[in-house]
Formats: C-alpha cells, structure tokens, sequence
C-alpha cells in the first residue's frame, strides 16, 4: 500500500474536521507530484509513534507519527483493555497545550464506552496533580495530556498506575514501568478502527476540591514558621502559577511577585524558543524581574509544572544537583527514622549519597526517570526524597509522599521553607551551598550533549568506547568502567557507560532516549580544606578541562 492509499485511508477513519482538513491538501499536493508533500506524507505514515514507559509524544498533525485524535483513542481502548473486562477507575488530567482538552475528553469517551469509570479533571492543571489524584483516590490508571516542555508543536500522553498495577500501594500513582507498556501497546494495535470503538458520556468531572486536596497534601510538608522571604515566580506560560501561588499562600508564605508575561498558560509559548528552564535565555525575563523586585529567590516551573528551576539573584541560577543537595537536607532535617530511603539517576551527582551515609539513611541509584526514582527502596522502607539532575524532584515527609513523581510545586515549597530559613539568619541559599561543600566536598557537575544526524552513530560511539576506554579524561586518570547495558548494579539494562575517575569524579555517558544526541554527564570533587570559594575555582577549572577532553573523546 503506498503512502497515499494509507493517507486515504486515514481520511476515511479521522473523527477531525481540522486533520482531515490539512491531510486533504497534503494528498492534493502529493497527487500534483510535489516532492515535499510527498516526503511529508512519508514521515507521517512510514511510522508510527511508539507507545512506550513515557507514553507517546510527538507533533501534532494527521497520520500515525503524529498525535491527533486517531492516536489518542487508539491508545485509551489500549488502556482499557490493559486494565481488563472489569470496571475499573480512571483518572484523567490534561494541560493547556493545543487539543490537550480535547485528547483528555477523547480518551473519556473511549475508557466509559468500554466500561471503565472515569474522572475527569476540572481544568487543565500541573501534571503532578493529577498523579495525586491517582494515589488519593484510589484510581487503578491515570492519564495525562501533556508533553511537559516540549516545543508548542508537540503534545503528548502518559500513564499512571494504580496500585495493583503499580505492584502495591507504596508505588500507587507512579508512572508505568515494563511489561506494562508493551501490554498496552500490543492491546493498541488490537484496537481496530476508532469508528467502530463504542463512546460513552457517562463521565465525571471533578470539582474544586481535586486541587484542594492536593493544596492540603504539599504545604504539610513544610512545618515551621520560617516565611520570611520574597520571590519571584514564573509559570513559564504553563499551567502551574494559580496552582502555585495557592500552594505559597496557604503554607503561609507571602504573594510571589509574578512574571506577568509568562503567567497565564499560551500553547504557543510567545516569550521562549524553549519552553524548558534549562535552555539558554528561557529565565531572562524572570531573573530579570527578581533583581528589579528585590527578591531573595526567583522560582520557575515548567509549563506542567513537573520540575523546578531555581535563581538566587546576584548569583544565578542554581543547577538541578545543587538545588536536590539542598532539598534532601531540608528533608531529612524534618523527617525520622531508619527506615528511610533517598535516591538519584546513575546521571545526577554524588553528593546525594555522600548526605545519606553521613546521615545514615539508605541511598539507591536509579535509573533516569522517575518511573524508577519514585521506586526506589523496598518493603518497609519510606521513599522520602528523590532527584534527577534535569530539575526533577520528589519530596515527602513522615507522613508519606503526596506525590510519587516529580513535583515543581511541592518542591518549590521546600525550597522556599529553607530560603527562609536561611534568610532569618542572614544567609542565603549560596550560604547553605558552602556549607555542604565544607561537610560533604565540593561537586561540581556539568554537561554536554553531541547531536547527530544518524542514530547509528550513537551506537557506533558507543561500542567504540567500550571496545576502547580511554585512560584518562584531561588530568585524571579512569580507575573503572561501569557498563550499565547488562544491568549493572541490579540495575534494569539500560545503554549507558560510566568511567569512575581518580579522587572521586566520575563521566557518565549514554544516548538520549528521545533525540539522536549522545549526553556526557561529569562530576568534580573536591574536599575542602580552607576558602571554598578558592576550592570553587580551581574545581571549576578541573571541571572545564575534563569537559573539553570529553568533548574530544565523544566526538572522536
């Protein structure tokens, strides 16, 4: 069949007057024999998105490598028929991406049509709210509408687990591991024609008290009365600022000031090339504003709300591994007991196992992502921290863990709670910084990514350094190899390699998972005998000439 009977026969399936509109011109085109139609309608159906642990993302647009209604309700009847013939409870969330509610109101109508009873978010709302939702309500699935920070084009889909699918109700609310999505993806591809799937309308949609809930859950895990303390705050366009503003004033916090710009949620993400806080020049307009306010902090979640970035003006942005130090102090300094576990992906720093076994609490490496962070430990242990490098953190308290997932709102709470802390005794949290470099050593991280335009070089990189491994990076020499691909540690298999160094630092390298580009990842430590900020600087210049040396190693 050639693309153009596929794209017909799409046309004759798609429930969507706006795809069957634009694939319509795209066929009339290709008919005329333009080339960049034709090649058009190749890359939309000489694959297909692939329903994997992340759930499917994508631009959007007509044809199996998009994401488009088809898509969508293909993969709620592959969710309903993974959750079996019985009713069972899905929750449903979504952000304020282009067609975010009408994907979530699609996949509604096919898990109520199939018998499951679903409930439906009040509006579109942070991602970890609706992980929430799925642990508070007793869900056994939850689905988000979401690509999280991904450019306006696209939009994507993920799942979570209810308890006995989750494999207890520790992990209720985690996001889906394997086999689960290969499950769902062999039930997709039993599916059949959306048009012949039955449709309900039997669904309910929650009200206010869904947030409330959640608002009640994330400020408990700030006591005290330490709330002394301005921020600024960006939503990033993003569904997070009511949200988050809610959360601050209700743990008594005063009012962020806000990025006005940025606040009310645009799909189109007008002020960013990049809706990420991460990429360059995505928090001007919110340092900016802290320094002209005066603020002691600048806060910014992404547009989900999943992650936080954190500014201190003057100073700057402070990295993902410095901000999860910081958080897991917080944490264990308002938490008890031997029974408690923290954790970090094989890619984030090693400071977070330096704090555990000072504080003798256990300490577990991950792989990344927080379908196997929020994991972490086993029977009779409580999960009470988790990070990942890329702004990424899960907090708890004695009495458990609103959210397990990665949650910008609940973290940016802990983050303000110690700030004002901080600020009462005339530091900040650059101060606190110091403090952990002069009790645990100075890490230092950075990294780099090389693009590709072939995956197969990826792959070719890859058994080139494991076939060769260099012996040293810049200055220091490799004193091993952890070669993750055949599970190491106990670790699930995964294609990444991590030379350990001499006097502690470390390279860790591996593909990325989503965009043809390899990532290196590297750590300097430095234990600190007298000025940290001395310490600072020559870490900062060994940091600089490993990063050059992996550079060389990876591009050659």
């Amino acid at each position: 069949m050639t693309v153009l009977d596929q794209a017909r026969q799409w046309l004759a399936e798609d429930p969507d007057p706006r795809t069957r509109a634009e694939l319509t011109a795209l066929v009339e085109r290709a008919e005329r024999g333009e080339d960049a139609a034709l090649a058009d309608l190749a890359d939309r159906f000489g694959a297909r998105l692939e329903f994997g642990t992340a759930g499917l993302r994508g631009a959007l647009g007509a044809g199996p490598n998009r994401m488009n209604r088809v898509v969508v309700m293909r993969a709620a009847a592959g969710i309903a028929a993974w959750l079996g013939p019985e009713s069972g409870h899905v929750v449903i969330g979504y952000d304020a991406r282009h067609r975010s509610a009408d994907f979530a109101r699609d996949s509604a109508a096919v898990l109520a049509g199939a018998g499951h009873r679903v409930s439906l978010m009040p509006g579109p709302l942070p991602t970890p709210v609706l992980a929430f939702a799925v642990r508070d309500l007793g869900a056994d699935a939850g689905i988000m509408v979401t690509a999280s920070h991904n450019p306006p084009a696209d939009n994507g889909y993920k799942v979570y687990a209810g308890a006995a699918k989750a494999g207890g109700p520790e992990d209720a609310g985690t996001q889906i591991v394997s086999p689960a999505d290969t499950e769902i993806s062999a039930a997709i591809d039993a599916a059949g024609p959306v048009g012949a799937l039955p449709l309900g309308r039997d669904w309910t949609v929650l009200g206010p008290e869904a947030v409330e809930r959640y608002l009640d859950a994330v400020t408990a895990l700030v006591p005290g009365k330490d709330r002394d303390l301005a921020t600024t705050y960006t939503a990033m366009h993003g569904v997070g600022g009511r949200v988050l503003l809610a959360a601050m004033e209700r743990a008594g916090f005063p009012r962020p000031s806000v990025v006005a710009a940025q606040f009310d949620p645009d799909p189109d993400f007008p002020t960013v090339d990049f809706p990420n806080p991460e990429e360059p020049g995505a928090m001007d307009l919110a340092l900016a504003a802290g320094a002209a306010d005066g603020s002691d902090l600048v806060l910014a979640n992404d547009p989900d709300a999943d992650r936080l970035a954190l500014a201190v003006p003057g100073h700057g942005l402070l990295t993902g591994n410095e901000v999860g130090g910081l958080l897991a102090e917080y944490v264990l300094d308002h938490t008890s007991g031997p029974d408690r576990v923290v954790a970090a992906s094989i890619v984030s720093s090693s400071l977070l196992g330096r704090i555990a076994r000072e504080r003798g609490v256990r300490y577990e490496e991950t792989l990344t992502g927080f379908k196997w962070l929020a994991r972490a430990g086993g029977p009779g242990q409580r999960r009470v921290f988790a990070f990942e490098e890329a702004l990424g953190y899960c907090v708890g308290g004695d009495g458990g863990r609103p959210v397990a997932d990665k949650d910008g709102i609940s973290a940016a709470l802990v983050a303000a709670a110690l700030a004002a802390r901080a600020r009462r005794d005339g530091r900040t949290l650059v101060d606190l910084l110091d403090d952990q470099a002069r009790r645990y050593g100075l890490h230092l991280t950075d990294q780099l990514s090389v693009r590709v335009t072939d995956p197969a070089v990826l792959s070719a990189a890859m058994r080139r350094l494991r076939a060769e491994p260099p012996a040293a990076f810049g200055p220091l020499r490799v004193v091993g190899v952890d070669d993750f691909a055949a599970g190491h540690a106990g670790l699930p298999p995964t294609d990444a390699l991590r030379f350990r160094l001499e006097d502690r630092g470390r390279v860790t390298l591996r593909p990325s998972g989503t965009e043809p580009k390899l990532k290196a990842y590297v750590e300097v430590v430095l234990e600190v005998g007298g000025d940290v900020a001395a310490t600072r600087a020559l870490g900062s210049g060994l940091l600089a000439e490993l990063m050059a040396s992996v550079a060389g190693v990876v591009g050659g």
